[in-house]
């Protein structure tokens, strides 16, 4: 059984994704909260496997909430915005949400999303990711900002986290830089254990902040 928090400060948005995740199999929603702050304290509390987060809500937002859950706790945090993606998706991101979800999700798309997020995995379509890429090219330029770890990358590190920021699958960048899926593999792990990358979305942020793939 998949343990799920609810955040979310509209009371019709928190009744009806609870009643949504109360008819999912293999999924108990444990809690619901009104505001950021109330759902840290509920997820250290009842130490859900996935918080679906509200990124605005007064007082402690999403963003911030989620990065107090992340430092305490295993808990994976679905972002939930009615924007396909702003600037509020991008920090729930950087602050170790996994994905994000729109609110008017459905309910093979809702269950499919957090049964990937209670095992580890990103919870972003290529589409989203499309999008990701989208609003950083929008957004005006802003100094590069290289996170720990990124001056140990060797040279064909740093091009296999461009070719990810700018949303190549392993199988394109194999064939862009003609070597082996195997290698382009090692090259991955290389990259996510070095820079501490949960993953590929957060790649895409850490890429882009990096200065490692340019606007139009």
């Amino acid at each position: 059984m998949i343990r799920v928090l609810l955040a979310d400060d509209q009371r019709v948005v928190r009744e009806g994704l609870g009643t949504l995740i109360s008819l999912l199999d293999g999924i108990e929603l444990v809690a619901t909260a009104a505001d950021g702050e109330e759902a840290v304290a509920l997820a250290a509390r009842h130490d859900p496997d996935v918080v679906l987060m509200d990124l605005r809500m007064p007082g402690v937002d999403g963003v911030e909430a989620t990065l107090r859950i992340r430092a305490v706790s295993e808990a994976r945090v679905i972002a939930l915005t009615t924007f396909d993606v702003d600037q509020h998706v991008v920090d729930a991101l950087r602050a170790g949400a996994v994905g994000f979800l729109l609110k008017d999700v459905t309910a093979d798309a809702l269950v499919e999303a957090v049964r990937r997020a209670a095992v580890g995995e990103p919870v972003l379509a290529p589409a989203v990711l499309a999008r990701m890429m989208d609003h950083f090219a929008t957004r005006p330029p802003v100094p590069a900002r290289k996170p720990p770890g990124f001056d140990d990358l060797s040279e064909r590190e740093r091009e296999v986290l461009a070719m990810i920021g700018a949303g190549r699958s392993n199988t394109e960048i194999a064939e862009e830089l003609v070597i082996s899926m195997a290698t382009v593999k090692t090259h991955v792990r290389h990259v996510f254990a070095k820079l501490a990358l949960r993953d590929r979305a957060h790649a895409v942020v850490v890429a882009r902040d990096a200065g490692l793939v340019p606007g139009p």
